[in-house]
């Protein structure tokens, strides 16, 4: 008996088996979860593809959570293959690295860091309301962040979309809490996923890491992460919302 036995997982943002979705769907498998994933537009033939690699092949849902009419249509698609949601996983979220990341504060266009925020941050909202007529008292939602209380190297505007999603989250613990609905966040430390490639000078930020983490710190290692979030999904946690639990080998509570 897994921490997930009998409850259905909606996994948002899955699209290589290096990502934390991916890691956060396996785990939620071989805890017991009935698991769901999506992805849209080009990369959604990726996501169906390396769905083969999970333990049991999930169900791939077509979702862009910027599109209304994707969010409008996402409860009854969900519905073809599961009749609730137990938890819901936000593992989106998207910065132009050619415009806003790498020192391009100072000059990213709003156009830009619009979308950003809204594929970073405001979807997050976006997605716990459309799933949120097939979730009942205690259901979880968990987004994954990085810790936004920094100003760090290269992440520019996406630290701002962050401190956006982080705060998003504690908004929704307050309005879908008296639902019986969490919603919290796991704060991951650098890791080698798609999203980090596009980030110029991330690959610096990793060796500091592997440096001040007390518990060290392997960036190819995604399952701490989604261990994090497959027990934020389970019912361990029935008091806990609005929170960021830290999975980074303590380096945020580390000083100079």
């Amino acid at each position: 008996m897994g921490i997930l036995e009998g409850k259905t997982i909606l996994v948002a943002g899955v699209t290589m088996d290096t990502s934390i979705g991916f890691a956060t769907a396996k785990v939620a498998q071989q805890q017991g979860a009935t698991v769901l994933i999506s992805n849209f537009g080009r990369a959604l033939g990726i996501t169906r593809r390396i769905a083969k690699r999970l333990p049991t092949e999930p169900p791939v849902l077509e979702l862009d959570v910027t599109d209304p009419d994707h969010l409008a249509g996402l409860a009854d698609h969900v519905r073809e293959h599961a009749d609730h949601l137990d938890g819901v996983v936000h593992s989106i979220a998207y910065g132009n690295p050619e415009t806003l990341l790498g020192g391009k504060f100072l000059t990213g266009p709003w156009d830009d860091v619009a979308q950003a925020v809204q594929v970073s941050a405001y979807s997050l909202k976006s997605l716990a309301v459309a799933c949120q007529p097939l979730m009942s008292s205690g259901g979880s939602i968990v987004g994954l962040t990085f810790d936004a209380t920094t100003a760090w190297p290269a992440y520019d505007w996406m630290g701002v979309a962050k401190a956006g999603l982080e705060s998003t989250s504690r908004y929704l613990a307050r309005d879908l809490g008296p639902e019986g609905i969490r919603c919290n966040l796991v704060s991951a430390g650098p890791l080698k996923t798609l999203a980090a490639k596009a980030i110029p000078g991330f690959e610096d930020m990793e060796s500091t890491w592997k440096d001040r983490a007390p518990l060290g710190w392997d960036e190819s290692d995604h399952e701490p992460t989604a261990r994090a979030v497959v027990a934020l999904l389970s019912d361990f946690f029935p008091a806990t919302t609005g929170e960021i639990v830290h999975v980074d080998g303590g380096y945020h509570a580390m000083g100079m």
